[in-house]
């Protein structure tokens, strides 16, 4: 009788979505979570005032959580508040998927990013619905339809373009838009057909996991099937746990957590990696002989064989807290574009930074960077013994920090490209004194702004040719600037203006000077 009744609970109950958010480092992904989370996850099971996701962030980061459910219209969301980066790139390392959602962050106030283009690839490799959320559209600056536009260029086009992917506006400043973001999610789920299966044995996602120095290894996971409950034993590939604690999102003691439930386990042996899968076994003994069979599988091929030698190399030594981390970071640290610069991983390795990285950090240029590991006090006191030894080290809390420290460094190993920029022009009409390389020239503004100091160059038309053409004849710069014989520092179309000019060439009535300024683009992968 049970399980006919269960087999009647999956045909008919539908299971609430997972959804991801993803987008551009600061188009404002956290502050529209915290506004979810705080009108609505108060109806959630477990109750309790919600912590704001900011609000436990190391520099705006989301850490330790991972997932938490709200409540809209009486239905339940599961949102991933980890960064979407770390929890859904991690998964997408593997060939696991968590999220039936994806939520695409764009800031309609800017632009299109790097990393809004990444996100949108990384969404459209797991195969699952978007939903573009253009956000800040109380600032007074901000153009959705621009933003929808550029959208169109990667292959985004929402519905108000002709398109089948559903846009929404929203401020998280002002909380606009909010309500017909989650009917929107709620209205994409239906469409899917989520159901519930309690039926089968449990599998699951890892999707936050750490090492606390009271509890021990904590991890956040996210039930797929079946019905998780405390003294289950469950295993990833390479750690292993015998559940004394499950706790809810908002920390409360729970017994058993259901599929799209982000769930707090503790009792595992190791940290587990972030997006690992995990599953139930039926004793300890066969769950140790799964670890044991999928740690001797397990390698990673660091070697870059085959490198352009026409691109810059950017060198890193990897090290992390378990096995599972590095596979993760290796996924992601590939996913970056590498059509300018190749990114070689000397050696990735478990375990805190040690002399033995310093040393080769230093024969190779590298950069050694560490997730959740300490340095060594021999390496500190390496460095500090021998100042001249220049090696970089960073370590990292949060996966989606280190990714965007070695996209950072391949990006500062590209060539700065400077670029002039026209800023004004004035057309000469008086030349009142000329010294050596100096002289003070009179005239009108006719485009743009001159400021004292400003490089310039002279035009002046040759009047053999008859057809208006100038052609440049010397270069200089603005020594000072002045408007009725009082000394200005800017003056724009329209004004007439004296300027010192001190240069390689004398100044004509009918010249044409022309400031401009150089501007120097850093390199973007």
């Amino acid at each position: 009788m049970v399980k006919k009744t269960k087999k009647i609970i999956k045909d008919i109950i539908k299971r609430s979505p997972v959804v991801v958010v993803l987008g551009h480092v600061d188009h404002g992904k956290t502050s529209i979570l915290d506004v979810i989370r705080k009108d609505y996850s108060k109806a959630a099971p477990g109750g309790g005032e919600p912590r704001p996701v900011a609000g436990r962030e190391s520099g705006g980061i989301t850490q330790h959580i991972g997932a938490y459910e709200v409540v809209h219209n009486e239905k339940k969301i599961t949102f991933i508040d980890t960064p979407g980066h770390e929890a859904f790139s991690a998964m997408r390392a593997r060939g696991t998927s968590v999220a039936d959602i994806a939520l695409l962050v764009v800031d309609a106030a800017q632009s299109v990013q790097p990393q809004t283009k990444e996100a949108v690839i990384a969404i459209k490799k797991a195969g699952i619905p978007m939903i573009v959320v253009l956000n800040k559209i109380d600032i007074p600056t901000a153009d959705p339809q621009k933003i929808k536009r550029e959208l169109s260029t990667i292959d985004v086009l929402v519905e108000s373009m002709g398109g089948q992917i559903p846009s929404v506006e929203v401020s998280a400043r002002e909380k606009k838009g909010i309500d017909e973001l989650l009917e929107i999610i709620t209205l994409v789920s239906d469409m899917q057909e989520l159901v519930l299966d309690i039926d089968s044995l449990v599998e699951g996602i890892v999707i936050e996991s750490y090492m606390d120095s009271l509890k021990g290894p904590v991890a956040t996971v996210i039930v797929q099937k079946g019905i998780l409950k405390i003294k289950d034993i469950i295993a990833t590939d390479l750690a292993m746990a015998k559940i004394k604690s499950l706790q809810d999102f908002q920390g409360k003691e729970i017994k058993e957590a259901y599929p799209s439930c982000p769930a707090i386990i503790l009792g595992f042996t190791t940290v587990p990696g972030v997006g690992e899968k995990f599953k139930t076994y039926a004793s300890e003994k066969e769950a140790l002989e799964k670890l044991k069979i999928e740690s001797q599988k397990r390698e990673i091929n660091y070697n870059v064989l085959d490198i352009n030698s026409t691109k810059k190399v950017v060198n890193v030594i990897l090290k992390g807290d378990v096995f599972g981390s590095l596979e993760a970071i290796d996924g992601m640290l590939k996913n970056l574009p590498q059509d300018q610069v190749t990114l070689r991983i000397l050696k990735a390795e478990v375990g805190d930074i040690n002399e033995s990285d310093a040393k080769l950090a230093e024969m190779s240029n590298a950069q050694i960077i560490g997730f959740r590991v300490k340095i060594n006090p021999g390496v500190l006191q390496l460095l500090k013994n021998d100042e001249k030894k220049k090696v970089r080290i960073k370590t990292f809390e949060v996966i989606y920090e280190l990714i965007q420290e070695a996209r950072n460094g391949m990006e500062r190993s590209l060539e700065v490209e400077v670029t002039r920029k026209d800023v004004g022009k004035l057309k000469t009409l008086l030349v009142f004194w000329a010294e050596k390389n100096r002289q003070i020239v009179g005239g009108k503004i006719t485009e743009g702004e001159f400021k004292k100091g400003l490089k310039v160059d002279i035009f002046r038309e040759d009047p053999s040719t008859g057809s208006g053409q100038v052609t440049k004849i010397g270069s200089g710069r603005i020594i000072n600037l002045q408007r009725d014989k009082k000394d200005i520092e800017k003056l724009k179309k329209g004004d007439e203006a004296g300027i010192l000019f001190e240069g390689n060439v004398k100044i004509e009535k009918g010249d044409i000077v022309v400031a401009w300024v150089e501007e120097r683009q850093k390199g973007v992968l």
